[in-house]
């Protein structure tokens, strides 16, 4: 074996020399500089003065503006609600261990930090999922008569929270494990060892085929029937300017959408996967901390993609931000404007833009 294992951790280093400790108790810079611990700290300090505030004023612009209370807005609020628990849960904890060099919250820290950063990661995972499964039946209307509404709105979000639940509880109760990784300043799922009693191997391949792969096929699935009606129907009346510009607006949001969610998760599943099935194979503290940490990244861009694309929304954030009143007055009106004629025409070909 090429790393370290010790109670209830994994340092991707020999221990030949001697000189490897627990994380939980001293500084692990004998893994890489201290100014690397630095640079992730302030990296994390980063996220947290972006992060924080755009996921709180999603939340406080919807909660002050009735006329954003809809089904759809319901599932973006429980994505701002998802990001706002890897801020507080994971980001705090890892600015304050990276100053210090290691885990020094001990075993439970590292439990409660591993299952909020995790779970926030998941449940923002299936928002998107619910996101999708929203838009193919607005757009394509698989059931005629079936109109999505805050009932479903609701169910929906109460799906994302179990099935959050169902992956980030179990490591606290037995099955699998949180651990150091990395740098051992943050805690994830154990994909590095196969300690008795823990059943790692089960867990990884229940985490990967439940909640990566199937919520990668329903989006991937949703959004290309999405593509192909809109590009059908903007076949269909093929003079109309609106329809057009709506096939642009529905194309251009959704391919943001999914390249969103595949830069962000991809590469921390894919060194995940590879950790999982080549242990005992030499990687440096750095390999698993990159995508670890770049997948954090989401919890900012994510209201960014999915909410300050809607006109509604952007007009009322700004309306809020400025105290009742909105500087591009002009401007914003005739987007809106627009946007509600785009959302007629199209509508009438069983199109409807976000």
């Amino acid at each position: 074996m090429n790393g370290t294992e010790g109670p209830f951790f994994y340092v991707p280093m020999s221990n030949a020399t001697g000189v490897v400790r627990s994380p939980y108790d001293y500084p692990q810079y004998y893994l890489v500089e201290p100014w690397a611990y630095a640079l992730l700290g302030a990296y994390m300090f980063f996220l947290i003065l972006v992060g924080f505030p755009i996921n709180f004023l999603t939340l406080y612009v919807t909660i002050e503006h009735k006329k954003l209370r809809t089904p759809l807005n319901y599932i973006l609020l429980n994505l701002a609600v998802a990001d706002l628990l890897m801020v507080f849960g994971g980001f705090t904890t890892t600015v304050y261990t990276s100053m210090h060099g290691y885990f020094v919250f001990g075993r439970l820290g590292c439990n409660l930090e591993g299952f909020f950063a995790t779970f926030g990661g998941i449940n923002s995972l299936w928002c998107l999922v619910v996101l999708s499964i929203e838009r193919w039946i607005v757009v394509c209307k698989p059931m005629s008569n079936f109109r999505f509404g805050e009932n479903h709105a609701i169910m929906g979000v109460a799906f994302t929270w179990v099935m959050a639940l169902a992956c980030t509880v179990p490591p606290l109760v037995g099955w699998s494990r949180y651990i150091p990784e990395g740098m051992q300043c943050s805690c994830g799922i154990d994909y590095y060892t196969r300690a008795e009693g823990f059943n790692n191997e089960s867990f990884v391949i229940y985490m990967f085929s439940v909640h990566f792969l199937t919520p990668l096929f329903i989006i991937t699935f949703c959004y290309g029937r999405l593509l192909c009606t809109v590009k059908a129907a903007a076949a269909a009346q093929q003079e109309s300017e609106t329809t057009q510009r709506a096939e642009r607006e529905v194309t251009r949001m959704v391919i943001i959408m999914f390249i969103g969610y595949m830069v962000a998760w991809t590469p921390y599943a894919s060194v995940a996967w590879y950790i999982f099935t080549h242990k005992g194979s030499e990687f440096g503290p750095i390999f698993m901390t990159l995508p670890a940490f770049f997948a954090k990244s989401s919890s900012v861009y994510n209201p960014v993609i999915y909410v300050c694309m809607n006109k509604q929304f952007r007009h009322c954030m700004i309306t809020t931000l400025c105290c009742g009143k909105n500087p591009f007055e002009e401007e914003e009106g005739a987007s809106t404007t627009a946007s509600k004629t785009e959302a007629s025409s199209v509508s009438s070909s069983s199109v409807s833009p976000a």
